[in-house]
């Protein structure tokens, strides 16, 4: 999700001073712009979750002088592209997905901070599609493969305004699956039958971007999302006893944009 983005400020951090002595070199050459944003978000406590934590909703952009922009959806994990062509995009990707506490489902295992290694393929088609794929292996915690297809249909006004939706569809694997949604013999004990999950499809939903300019500083950034488990996650007896099929999220940050204003 373009969530809690934090990697994204060191990364830029570390760019500017990279780019610090070529800057200084061609004193002719134009600024970029750098737009960031900041607020707090709603999104379920875990996989599978009935209720909602808040976290940080932390975005940055950069753009060269005269340019707009880049589209990126607010539910994208921290990437970034080593690989461009005209319209295809490969990089790295980076995901977090926060701890399951034993509390939060009756005593079952606890999952902990889970950090996922991957990398994305991306697609643009004209100035209004874009596909992603992103494929990702928890290297802590869950240690299972969770891969996203998305498809975003851009509406835009420049930099001064950006609306933006479509769907989403999230495939587990079963160390993922097992993770969350599983429930292990031996915790039979505490009132819920054994169930072990397969891996597939875990969910489809939507996710809705809007970008507002307020003046050539401010503007509001903003996204809702949802998402309806399917397959085993649906049918597990830990998200009927603790959570729910339907998972909700949304954000709201204020942005404040360096160098040239946005007119």
């Amino acid at each position: 999700m373009k969530t809690a983005h934090i990697l994204s400020i060191c990364a830029l951090g570390l760019g500017f001073t990279m780019a610090a002595p070529a800057m200084a070199q061609d004193d002719t050459e134009k600024p970029g712009r750098t737009r960031v944003a900041l607020g707090p978000q709603l999104v379920p406590s875990y996989p599978g979750s009935d209720t909602l934590a808040i976290r940080p909703l932390i975005d940055v952009s950069r753009a060269d002088a005269g340019e707009d922009f880049k589209f990126e959806a607010p539910d994208e994990s921290f990437g970034f592209a080593v690989i461009r062509g005209s319209n295809l995009s490969l990089g790295p990707s980076l995901g977090f997905e926060g701890k399951r506490s034993s509390d939060d489902v009756g005593g079952l295992a606890e999952v902990g901070f889970s950090f996922e290694l991957g990398g994305f393929a991306q697609l643009e088609m004209g100035e209004n599609l874009r596909f992603r794929a992103e494929a990702r292996q928890g290297v802590t915690g869950h240690d299972g493969f969770i891969s996203v297809l998305s498809a975003d249909y851009v509406l835009r006004d420049g930099d001064r305004q950006l609306l933006s939706f479509g769907p989403r569809v999230t495939i587990t694997d079963s160390n993922y699956q097992d993770a969350y949604f599983g429930i292990r013999p031996q915790d039979t004990s505490l009132g819920l039958p054994a169930f072990d999950a397969d891996g597939g499809v875990q969910s489809v939903g939507v996710t809705i971007g809007y970008i507002q300019q307020l003046s050539p500083r401010w503007g509001i950034y903003s996204y809702t999302k949802y998402e309806r488990l399917l397959g085993d996650p649906a049918d597990s007896p830990v998200v009927a006893a603790f959570g729910s099929r339907d998972q909700f999220a949304g954000g709201i940050a204020l942005t404040y944009t360096f160098g040239k204003g946005i007119e």
